[in-house]
């Protein structure tokens, strides 16, 4: 009975899978812009992202980060790297997958970047029109 509360406590502290903040990049499933733009509403709404990638999608999740990165959106706070174990859907046998997590927080500049934008795109906040 005690292991079985231990296993039980311990599937609560490690249960973070869920967070709003995380974004599971594939190098498949959506354009590269589209998990930039992603990125960037939810360092909006959450102060900071985390992007997530396995395998191959790796690459594309350094991509993403030095994009928000150069384009002054973004600043690197924390950079994990892990190897899952998984099942290999083809063959049925167990494989390993390299992991990474990239955190990233708002620069000082980031709000004002984000109206810059929004405004080259004719989105004023207050809804005025140009003339």
């Amino acid at each position: 009975m005690e292991e079985i509360t231990e296993a039980v406590h311990n599937i609560t502290i490690s249960n973070d899978s869920h967070k709003k903040n995380r974004i599971q990049v594939s190098n498949t499933k959506k354009p590269l812009f589209f998990y930039v733009n992603l990125a960037k509403r939810y360092m909006q709404q959450h102060d900071e992202v985390e992007l997530s990638a396995l395998g191959m999608a790796i690459a594309t999740v350094v991509t993403i980060a030095e994009i928000l990165k150069n384009n002054g959106f973004a600043v690197e706070k924390k950079i994990m790297t892990s190897t899952i174990d998984m099942k290999d859907e083809s063959r049925g046998r167990p494989i390993q997958k390299a992991k990474i997590e990239i955190l990233l927080g708002k620069t000082d500049r980031f709000d004002e970047l984000m109206a810059a934008a929004a405004e080259e795109r004719g989105e004023l906040a207050d809804g005025e029109e140009h003339s």
